[in-house]
């Protein structure tokens, strides 16, 4: 709660929000801080419980050893050895109680892991496959947020061929992010297979299908460290030319020029030291690095001007001229000026598909003819 509050200070503070968020964190803490007590005191109870008890049955034991030496049934040395015995056999119940605390952790922790490892198919090492060159193609994909029963997207079905670029449309909450996230093997859907050639996602390692999808999500995140590492994706050697060719086709090269110290400009965590608008253009060019086959965008001009649009439509036409795929997620229209396919999506179902003109003039509602006006004509001439 702390950390979205710093990361969100502009608006708690113009929004008047901070004092009702402070408050709200003091009543999580407090909430805290009273189940803390109670498991201190649960623990504090049972460990006295303990000691009492050892108390009293060490007393007992140095009673009971000491009568038996006044009968003359045993030796003095049976005392000693009785108090030893006892405090031997109490002492993993006292260990116990003290730490069951971690005991509780632990086993919780491990039931987390193996809910999470649940989540995620066990690694492997696929046999390395030819980069795709051909089509994409969807097949009958259905789409669950990971740990829902809920479905997002159902039954989506279609293929785009190498230089081919699609735009994807519908109301908000249709699940068009969601598609796409199953698109790029973010998400596994939970039937139908996505294929790239003939191919399906699963039968490639992360790192070499990564080579292969170029990825804008819509919420754009940067990550601490220079202009050139993350728009090379952190590669230990990159390409400078590679690098300084996806940044072109961006339409960003004189952008980062412009910066302090250009491309080694460091440009904090999550990109703070730039504006919106350059990190969504610095994001887009991360995502042509090395020309990905499939190139995916999310929403990729929520942040741009007129010239980002434009750089954007460059790029998309510049993937299609080299044979790749390009698929667009927009609200504006102006990110499709690129995309000669449209694909309509609402309520998680694909309502239209096909060539954008004859999708777009089939949602465009013919315009009622406009009536002829008329004349009135009298005897003496027309009115």
């Amino acid at each position: 709660m702390a950390r979205r509050a710093t990361r969100n200070a502009e608006a708690l503070h113009a929004l008047g929000m901070a004092g009702r968020l402070a408050a709200l964190w003091g009543e999580t803490n407090a909430k805290y801080l009273a189940s803390q007590r109670r498991a201190a005191d649960i623990t504090g109870g049972l460990g006295s419980i303990t000691k009492v008890l050892r108390m009293m049955m060490q007393s007992a034991v140095l009673g009971v050893g000491g009568y038996l030496v006044i009968m003359q049934e045993a030796s003095a040395g049976i005392i000693i050895a009785g108090a030893i015995l006892a405090s031997r056999a109490l002492a993993p119940v006292e260990l116990a109680i003290s730490n069951w605390k971690g005991f509780v952790a632990a086993r919780q922790g491990w039931s987390r892991l193996q809910q999470l490892a649940a989540q995620f198919p066990p690694s492997s090492n696929p046999t390395p496959l030819p980069a795709p060159r051909k089509y994409l193609a969807v097949e009958a994909v259905t789409m669950l947020p990971p740990g829902e029963q809920r479905v997002v997207v159902q039954e989506a079905a279609f293929r785009l061929n190498a230089g081919q670029a699609l735009g994807i449309i519908g109301p908000s909450a249709a699940g068009k992010s969601c598609l796409v996230r199953g698109i790029v093997g973010v998400w596994s859907p939970a039937r139908g297979k996505v294929r790239l050639d003939d191919a399906a996602l699963e039968h490639w390692s992360a790192e070499a299908l990564g080579r292969h999808i170029g990825y804008l999500p819509q919420d754009v995140e940067l990550f601490a460290g220079t202009v050139a590492q993350n728009i090379a994706r952190f590669e230990p050697e990159p390409n400078s030319e590679a690098l300084i060719a996806a940044a072109s086709a961006a339409r960003v090269h004189e952008l980062v020029l412009r910066l302090p110290d250009g491309y080694e400009t460091q440009i904090g965590e999550r990109g703070v030291a730039l504006s919106a608008g350059q990190r969504q253009r610095i994001a887009l060019a991360r995502a042509l690095y090395r020309d990905p086959f499939l190139v995916v965008l999310d929403e990729p001009n929520s942040n741009l001007d007129a010239e980002g649009d434009q750089a954007l439509t460059q790029a998309i036409l510049g993937v299609r001229a080299r044979g790749g795929i390009a698929i667009v997620v927009a609200h504006r229209t102006s990110a499709l000026a690129g995309v000669d396919q449209l694909l309509v999506l609402a309520e998680g179902r694909v309502q239209a598909f096909g060539p954008k003109d004859q999708v777009l003039s089939k949602l465009t509602p013919a315009k009622p003819a406009q009536p002829m006006p008329l004349k009135l004509v009298t005897e003496s001439g027309a009115l």
